[in-house]
């Protein structure tokens, strides 16, 4: 390690504290921001965050503060782990509190709902002048947590702030890619939510391989149509950040948003689950929005409006994959190199 850093960490749930204590045995100094005065002093006591990553072991020189000022303050380094519909408002008492130049990145994969923003544009309405950043990839916390080998993608248009992720996260079982297309890379880990609710409920009504298969293809094709249409590179879906995360989260009972899909699969009802869950899962939100905007830019997502149709409108599993199965059939891959 050559620069040693002073880090932030703002938002103490399962991701954020996972990130925290890879910092924390990469050797830098890092303060976790959490609201909740007893998981701080759990933290900093017991060195555990029981409520969101049971069973796992925290690096004791991990320290955890309620005060945001504290936190924040002389730090280089700023990552915001809080959930979408918090981070304006963390963004906001975050403003005065840092100084310009100071590297903030973004880990939520969520959109506003009121602005149909992405996370990086919300930082960056609020922060002023601050480098951003954004990271996402195939990284559930517990795994990430108990030290399992895996692989992100940090994307930013500033090569310094790409360059001092890779150096303050890289280790023996996390592996960090630069990348510069912002826009992709947090568009993907939006996305993606909504359809490991399909996924999840897919799986709980018994379907096979190749229909798992098949959705997780057909889920990321309706990914890339979107994303380019907002003014992302679609190659960027071939990466971690894209398939990768796709794949953990449509194939995994860790995944929160798979969860919600298994559990309504099962029949069982949409606020009850997201109750019991006491997590957020962000694909809930952002199926509305992904239904909104789909209809307003003529964009064809048919696993989004089926999903759509069976939790809001009240149709049955069976007529959504009726009416998908005779939908028009269009090309298998959008974006190919066309031949001269």
């Amino acid at each position: 390690m050559t620069d040693k850093h002073k880090v932030a960490i703002v938002g103490g749930g399962s991701f954020g504290t996972a990130i925290a204590n890879i910092v924390a045995d990469n050797g830098h100094d890092v303060c976790l921001w959490m609201r909740n005065a007893e998981r701080v002093a759990e933290v900093n006591e017991q060195h555990s965050n029981s409520a969101y990553l049971p069973d796992i072991s925290l690096n004791p020189a991990l320290r955890a503060s309620t005060d945001l000022a504290e936190t924040v303050t002389g730090c280089d380094v700023v990552f915001v782990a809080v959930p979408s519909k918090s981070c304006r408002d963390v963004a906001r008492q975050l403003a005065p509190l840092l100084v310009d130049g100071t590297m903030v990145v973004s880990t939520t994969k969520g959109i506003e709902v009121d602005s149909n923003e992405l996370m990086s544009e919300v930082l960056r309405e609020e922060l002023g002048n601050v480098s951003i950043g954004v990271m996402s990839g195939p990284n559930l916390a517990k795994e990430l947590a108990a030290r399992e080998i895996t692989g992100t993608v940090i994307a930013s248009a500033d090569e310094q702030l790409t360059q001092c992720i890779q150096d303050l996260l890289q280790c023996s079982y996390f592996r960090v890619y630069a990348g510069s297309d912002i826009y992709g890379v947090e568009l993907a880990g939006a996305l993606k939510n909504v359809y490991a609710i399909v996924a999840g409920l897919a799986a709980a009504l018994g379907v096979g391989h190749n229909t798992i298969s098949m959705l997780v293809t057909r889920s990321l094709a309706e990914m890339s149509r979107y994303a380019v249409q907002k003014g992302a590179d679609p190659l960027t879906f071939l990466g971690l950040a894209g398939v990768g995360d796709l794949f953990v989260t449509c194939t995994s009972p860790l995944s929160r948003n798979y969860r919600v899909g298994y559990a309504l699969g099962q029949g069982r009802d949409l606020n009850e689950v997201v109750a019991e869950l006491g997590q957020v899962a962000e694909g809930v939100n952002t199926l509305k929005l992904l239904k909104q905007q789909s209809q307003q830019l003529d964009i064809y997502m048919p696993l989004v409006n089926g999903l759509y149709a069976i939790i809001y409108e009240g149709k049955t599993v069976q007529e959504v994959i009726g009416d998908m199965m005779w939908a028009e059939q269009n090309r298998d891959v959008e974006f190919a190199v066309q031949k001269s």
